[in-house]
């Protein structure tokens, strides 16, 4: 089978297409031949030895598929040959075949296509444990969501809107921001002109924003802690700009402001019950037309390098997909 594949941990740039081995699912696990796979930034962590969980060289990123079942492995019997599913995997998903754990293996609907379930579960799985299960984000409160028009913050838009708040979006240059209005964004911050913190207020009347969800940090997150309400909550989804910001516990104190991370993954392993009722939730969403993907741009397997750096670049909007067949 064909596979892109890291031998050494330089960047996407090292990454080569290559004839591989078929791998073979052992216990608990089962074998996907991979339709679509969605592209993550952590893809890039990953290739440089930067992501928190390392697989050993040599390998190939991607960490959410689309495809069907093709074998499965000893003791697997909540799936068949020929099912269609969504799985998470921990790495492996740049390849026409994948294994994959069972336990993170979600029944693919019908009237979802290849695209839409690939590009499904990293960024709303991440957005509503964030805003639902950590932040508790309640209708009538207000919700800022940097970076706006990317992968996971135009879930956060659109889930916030479904949870009731009204949603202040940020991002760079009015395209982008029109991206996140058509989501459902109640007021747009252009971030690279705009004084954030001050735009923030005079939108809240003062007031700040109940939660901000921050996929970006530096500088972003400095703003972020000046213009957030009394007993808000800040996330911690991630840190786009480069900079992980130090935080003077001292402005936690004075607004009673609550700092929460978000690592999505870990709840498949740790909670499985909580990601497991997240996806039910988004798939009924999904199903009623309440939320939807929204894929800027889709590469065929051979151009995988390409579609990392679309999105390393910041030039995509919510999902770039890669497309096996």
């Amino acid at each position: 089978m064909r596979a892109i594949v890291c031998h050494e941990l330089t960047g996407p740039a090292a990454l080569r297409l290559k004839q591989v081995d078929n791998p073979r699912p052992g216990a608990g696990q089962v074998l996907i031949r991979v339709h679509t796979c969605g592209v993550n930034f952590a893809d890039s962590l990953i290739t440089r030895g930067q992501y928190q969980m390392q697989p050993q060289l040599p390998f190939s990123p991607g960490f959410e598929v689309a495809g069907e079942i093709l074998e499965l492995g000893a003791g697997v019997a909540t799936l068949a040959i020929g099912d269609r599913v969504i799985a998470m995997t921990t790495h492996g998903g740049y390849a026409e075949q994948v294994i994959a754990d069972v336990r993170r293996c979600v029944p693919m609907p019908a009237a979802m296509s290849w695209e839409h379930a690939a590009a499904f579960p990293v960024v709303f799985g991440t957005s509503h444990i964030a805003l639902w299960h950590r932040a508790r984000l309640r209708s009538g409160e207000t919700l800022v969501v940097h970076g706006a028009s990317g992968g996971v913050g135009l879930t956060a838009v659109a889930i916030g809107k479904q949870l009731g708040a009204t949603v202040i979006a940020t991002a760079n240059g009015r395209e982008k921001l029109a991206v996140a209005q058509a989501h459902g964004a109640d007021h747009l911050l252009d971030a690279s002109h705009e004084d954030l913190r001050e735009r923030i207020k005079e939108v809240t009347d003062g007031r700040g924003a109940n939660v901000i969800y921050d996929p970006v940090g530096g500088d972003t997150f400095a703003s972020s802690l000046r213009s957030i309400a009394f007993e808000g909550r800040i996330l911690i989804i991630g840190f786009a700009g480069g900079v992980v910001p130090q935080i003077p516990a001292n402005h936690l104190l004075v607004k009673n402001v609550d700092v929460i991370g978000v690592n999505w993954p870990a709840y498949a392993q740790l909670n499985p019950k909580v990601m497991t009722e997240s996806f039910q939730t988004l798939i009924q969403w999904y199903l009623a037309s309440a939320i939807k993907p929204h894929v800027s741009a889709i590469y065929p397997l051979e151009q995988a390098v390409d579609a990392l750096n679309q999105v390393l670049t910041r030039k995509s909007t919510g999902k770039v997909v890669i497309k096996m067949d």
